[in-house]
C-alpha cells in the first residue's frame, strides 16, 4: 500500500504552528508496513486543496488528511473530498443529534455552523470522535482510501489508533516495518557511512544514516508479515553494524548519551561534577536529569570577552581549571570542565575552539577533547555538550 499525508491549514504554511501531526502519522504508517511516499501541507483554499487531493488520490492508495474538519468557513477538507469524488455532502440526522447532545452535555447551544460536521458523502463512513466535535471520514472508492481526521493532535491520535488502524489492518493485512536505530558519537556522518558501506546495498533490512543533534543515527528497517519476523531480520543485521562501528555506538532507539553515562557511573560507583564556560549549564542539565545522586553539581562560568589567547594556552587551561574547581567544590570522583575560545572569521560569525577536560578527585588529568566548529553558536554549544558527555562515556568504558 502506497500512502501520503496531507496536512491542511494556512497556519502551517505561515509557520504559526509546527506540523507535528505529519511526523507522527509517518511513524505510524511505517509501523503498519505502509510505504509513505509524500508529505505535504495545503492552505485553507478550496481550489488548491481540491486539486491537491485529486493528484494525491491518483498516485496513492491511501491519503491520510489531518486538519480542516472544523465548523468554520475556512475548514474545507470535507468540501474538497466531496468535489474530488463528485458526491454531494448530506447532513446525517443521527450525527446531527449526537453533535447537539455533545454541546448540551456542556450546557451550551450548538452554533448552526457546526451542522456541517454532521455531513457525509455516499462513499464515506463516519469515524467517531468522542473527545471532540469533528467526526472523521473513512472514504473508500475505486480501490483508493481517503482518511480525514481532525488537526487537534489529541483527537487525531485517538481516532487513528481506535478507528483508523483496525480498518487499515483489515484492508492490507498484518505487514509491518520495524526499525532499530543505533546512536553514534565521536564520528561524523560521512565516516559512519563509509564504515557501513558493505551493508548499504541490502534491501531488507535497509540501513541509512542521519546527522542529528545527539550524534549520528543509523536506522535499520525491516519489512515483514509480522513483528517476530521483522525483529529476527534486525537481529541478524545487528552484529555487522556493531562490528563496523564498535564502541562509537553509545545506545539504541530512545537511549540518551547522558543516560548511558548515568548507567556507567552507577555501575562503577562513581560521581561526577561539571563546570562549563560557554554552554550555560547544558551539560549539568542533562546529567542532573539522568544521573540523579551520581551527579554532584555543576558550575556555570561566563565566557571571556574577545578572541582570547591561543587555544592551547587559553581554553584548554581554563577547562582544566574549571574541572578541578568542580571536583573540589562538590567532592566528586570526576570533574568535567568545558571552555571555548572565539575564533574570528572575516565576513562570518566567529567559530569556537572548544576544549573538554576530565580530571579525577586529585585534579589529575584523565582525558581531553578539542574541537573547532564554525557553524551557528547554538549548534556549536549543543555539539560541545555531546563531545563532553562522550568524553566521559569513553573514560567510563575504559574503567568498566
Amino acid at each position: 500500500m502506497r500512502a501520503e499525508i496531507v496536512s491542511v491549514g494556512t497556519e502551517i504554511l505561515l509557520g504559526h504552528i509546527v506540523d507535528t501531526n505529519a511526523a507522527w502519522l509517518a511513524q505510524q504508517l511505517s509501523q503498519l508496513g505502509i510505504d509513505c511516499y509524500y508529505v505535504s501541507a495545503v492552505g485553507d483554499n478550496l481550489g488548491r486543496l481540491t486539486d491537491h487531493l485529486s493528484r494525491a488520490r491518483g498516485r496513492s492508495d491511501l491519503v491520510a488528511i489531518t486538519g480542516g474538519l472544523g465548523p468554520t468557513e475556512d475548514d474545507l477538507t470535507r468540501e474538497a473530498i466531496s468535489a474530488v469524488l463528485g458526491e454531494p455532502m448530506v447532513v446525517q440526522p443521527e450525527l446531527e443529534n449526537d453533535l447537539r447532545a455533545f454541546f448540551a452535555r456542556r450546557g451550551v447551544a450548538m452554533p448552526e455552523s457546526n451542522v456541517k460536521q454532521a455531513t457525509l458523502i455516499e462513499s464515506a463512513r463516519v469515524l467517531p470522535n468522542p473527545v471532540g466535535t469533528a467526526p472523521g471520514w473513512w472514504v473508500e472508492r475505486d480501490e483508493r482510501i481517503i482518511v480525514a481526521m481532525p488537526g487537534v493532535p489529541g483527537e487525531m491520535y485517538r481516532m487513528w489508533e481506535h478507528e483508523v488502524v483496525p480498518r487499515l489492518r483489515r484492508s492490507q493485512g498484518e505487514a509491518v516495518i520495524l526499525t532499530r536505530t543505533y546512536k553514534v558519537a565521536g564520528l561524523g556522518e560521512s565516516a559512519v557511512e563509509e564504515l557501513l558501506k558493505p551493508l548499504l546495498s541490502q534491501t531488507n533490512p535497509t540501513i541509512a544514516t542521519y546527522a542529528k543533534a545527539d550524534g549520528v543515527h543509523v536506522r535499520t528497517s525491516a519489512k515483514a508479515t509480522g513483528l517476530e519476523e521483522a525483529r529476527a531480520l534486525l537481529d541478524a543485521m545487528e552484529p555487522a553494524v556493531r562490528a563496523a562501528l564498535g564502541r562509537s555506538i553509545y545506545g539504541t532507539d530512545d537511549d540518551s548519551l547522558a543516560g548511558v553515562d548515568a548507567a556507567l557511573l552507577e555501575r562503577l560507583g562513581l560521581t561526577v561534577a561539571t563546570a562549563e564556560e560557554f554552554t550555560g549549564g547544558l551539560i549539568a542539565g542533562d546529567l542532573s536529569e539522568a544521573a540523579g545522586a551520581r551527579f554532584r553539581g555543576g558550575l556555570v562560568a561566563g565566557a571571556p570577552a574577545g578572541a582570547g589567547p591561543a587555544p592551547t594556552e587559553g581554553a584548554s587551561g581554563r577547562a582544566r581549571d574549571l574541572a578541578v574547581d568542580a571536583v573540589r567544590q562538590f567532592g566528586a570522583d570526576l570533574g568535567l570542565g568545558l571552555a571555548a575560545d572565539l575564533v574570528p572569521r572575516e565576513g562570518a560569525s566567529p567559530g569556537r575552539n572548544s576544549f573538554t577536560v576530565l580530571v579525577d578527585a586529585r585534579g589529575d588529568e584523565l582525558a581531553t577533547y578539542q574541537r573547532l566548529d564554525t557553524t551557528a553558536p547554538t549548534i556549536i554549544r549543543r555539539r560541545a555538550v555531546l563531545y563532553a558527555l562522550n568524553l566521559l562515556r569513553e573514560h567510563l568504558l575504559d574503567r568498566a
